[in-house]
């Protein structure tokens, strides 16, 4: 959960999501250097004198061709990596349906019988204390720990987007289309998201609230709601 102030990413809560914060201070450290490289020279040019060699130097201009393809380079690799590891679905443990409406989410669980609910933004009048204004639910999606889950994501009416920042996760849900796409939690918690697409005039009022708990505890919480 982000707090007041806070300038960086939640804590990553899946291997995908510490992947892009990696991603994202290498993609920042570049940019760093190629600021300062670029202010350097600047304050070069403006507190020295260029010669005539400085001006026509053949290998000044061979180095800055060659080295922002060399930046794009190191910039793309690992950018290229991460598309493909978001892609990647291999044999889930779990496999789970959100569908978006005006304004709130139902939720399947395929690999069982009779498991679905709706999930409705708690009004802040009923909110037990201790609880966040605008990202509760009153039905929580309950997912195993450290289980790969696929998440089947469409839409009834208009386009939606499921985004949970904490577990890097965010898929347009789009009407009469499946998108799907897949993710581990890699510790036991609470992670909150929201509709992360403009879907009228409740937009900000349809939050998202993804428990991760440990194996045998989903297994009691997935018998006791479909009994």
């Amino acid at each position: 959960m982000a707090n007041h102030s806070q300038l960086g990413f939640q804590d990553a809560s899946s291997p995908i999501m510490e992947e892009l914060v990696e991603f994202h201070d290498h993609a920042l450290m570049v940019a760093l250097a190629i600021c300062s490289l670029v202010l350097y020279l600047l304050t070069l040019m403006l507190t020295q004198k260029l010669s005539s060699n400085t001006v026509d130097a053949q290998e000044v201009e061979l180095i800055w061709t060659i080295l922002p393809a060399i930046v794009l380079v190191l910039l793309a690799l690992p950018s290229l990596q991460i598309l493909y590891m978001m892609d990647e679905i291999e044999e889930p443990d779990l496999t789970l349906k959100a569908i978006g409406h005006q304004w709130y989410w139902s939720y399947e669980y395929t690999d069982f019988k009779d498991l679905s609910f709706d999930s409705y933004m708690t009004p802040t009048t009923d909110l037990p204390q201790g609880h966040f204004r605008l990202l509760e639910v009153d039905h929580r999606v309950v997912i195993p720990m450290e289980s790969p889950i696929r998440m089947i994501i469409t839409a009834d009416d208009v386009l939606h987007s499921w985004a949970v920042p904490a577990l890097g996760v965010k898929t347009d849900a789009i009407p009469g289309r499946l998108n799907q796409t897949a993710f581990i939690t890699t510790r036991p918690g609470v992670f909150y998201g929201q509709c992360s697409e403009i879907c009228g005039a409740n937009h900000s009022y349809m939050p998202i609230v993804v428990e991760s708990t440990p194996l045998e505890h989903f297994e009691a919480w997935s018998s006791l709601l479909s009994s």
